[in-house]
């Protein structure tokens, strides 16, 4: 099992930067893969960003490629987003979930950290 647990969201400025961190607790860290979601008000949840156990990139969004990277550092049970160029559509509630290496089900998720981006 594990469990996480989003932080670093926050207001900013549109083109601006803001890392989010997920950070997770359990024995088996390493074993998932690691996914980002968004939700803003009003939308249906978008995956943004996906990452297998050994730190490659899989997926993004094309709304956020170019803009956005998904990264981990397993020594520290952390995963992080790393946004830049943040536009007001990226306002949105981002959420971190896990899922086993090999099939595209996330089954653990956190809570959800808010960004919000001003014009």
């Amino acid at each position: 099992q594990v469990q996480l647990v989003e932080s670093g969201g926050g207001l900013v400025q549109a083109g601006g930067s803001l890392r989010l961190s997920c950070a997770a607790s359990g024995r088996t860290f390493s074993s998932y893969a690691m996914g980002w979601f968004r939700q803003a008000p009003g939308k249906e949840r978008e995956r943004v960003a996906d990452i297998t156990w050994r730190g490659m990139p899989t997926y993004y969004a094309d709304s956020v490629k170019g803009r956005f990277t998904i990264s981990r550092d397993n020594a520290k049970n952390t995963t992080y987003l790393q946004m830049n160029s943040l536009k007001p559509e990226d306002t949105a509630v981002y959420y971190c979930a896990a899922r086993p290496a090999s099939r595209y089900v996330y089954d653990v998720w956190g809570q959800g950290t808010q960004v919000t981006v001003s014009s």
